[in-house]
């Protein structure tokens, strides 16, 4: 009994990562354009933006080779380890998962990555990241000081 509460915790814990990757990919793109709009320079930071990219383009990948997310793999395998239902859990992983999963072919999931890929791809042309190494401008400061 001891065990199946932890299977359905980790269960839990890996779905509520598993959002918390989908709302920095979703909010990321958001935040970079609205920092553009009102001067964040925390948006340009190239680490963000690589592993923003980078994020999108897991997903993207996985859904063009059509290759489940491991998040999902395993987060089904602890549920069953645990002798639970899929999404026969708590509160948290019944809303969660409301959330994050929907019920439509795989193919309209391929298109919107794609899209949103295309996008996030765009942002990098109309909010520049600076480059590795450069510190954020000052206001006020010159490149001398």
């Amino acid at each position: 009994m001891q065990s199946d509460f932890l299977f359905l915790l980790a269960a839990d814990v890996l779905l509520f990562g598993h959002v918390l990757f989908v709302a920095f990919v979703i909010f990321g793109l958001a935040a970079i354009l609205v920092g553009k709009l009102l001067d964040w320079g925390w948006v340009r930071n190239p680490w963000f933006r690589v592993t923003h990219l980078a994020a999108i383009g897991v997903v993207v990948l996985q859904s063009w080779v059509g290759v489940i997310c491991p998040l999902t793999i395993w987060e089904m395998a602890f549920r069953e380890r645990a002798g639970a239902g899929v999404y026969a859990g708590s509160f948290i992983s019944h809303w969660l998962d409301a959330i994050l999963y929907y019920r439509a072919p795989a193919w309209v999931f391929t298109v919107c990555y794609t899209v949103f890929a295309a996008a996030v791809v765009a942002s990098w042309f109309w909010v520049r990241p600076r480059r590795f190494g450069d510190l954020p401008k000052k206001p006020g400061a010159t490149r001398c000081e």
